[in-house]
């Protein structure tokens, strides 16, 4: 006689976290107050400060996240900084 068949489980389905849609602006250092708006329909990104009235904006894919747009922000403060500090 033969042996039943074992039936195996699936293994068990990793979780990812959510990303973060708000962040703190670069310049005023308000936390929260950066929040970051995708528009699909044009391709662009746009994150501005609710307390300083700063923004950036950026074209986008219909791959790019919120975090996309702020860590851009981010990069290009620094670049333009770098050229300051280089030209001064």
């Amino acid at each position: 006689m033969g042996k039943r068949k074992s039936r195996s489980k699936p293994p068990p389905k990793k979780k990812m976290d959510k990303l973060d849609t708000v962040f703190s602006c670069p310049f005023c250092n308000h936390g929260s107050s950066v929040e970051c708006r995708l528009d699909m329909k044009n391709l662009i990104g746009e994150a501005s400060c609710r307390i300083c009235q700063e923004s950036f904006s950026t074209t986008i894919t219909a791959l790019t996240e919120p975090v996309d747009i702020y860590s851009e922000w981010i990069d290009e403060c620094e670049r333009v900084n770098t050229i300051e500090d280089d030209g001064a």
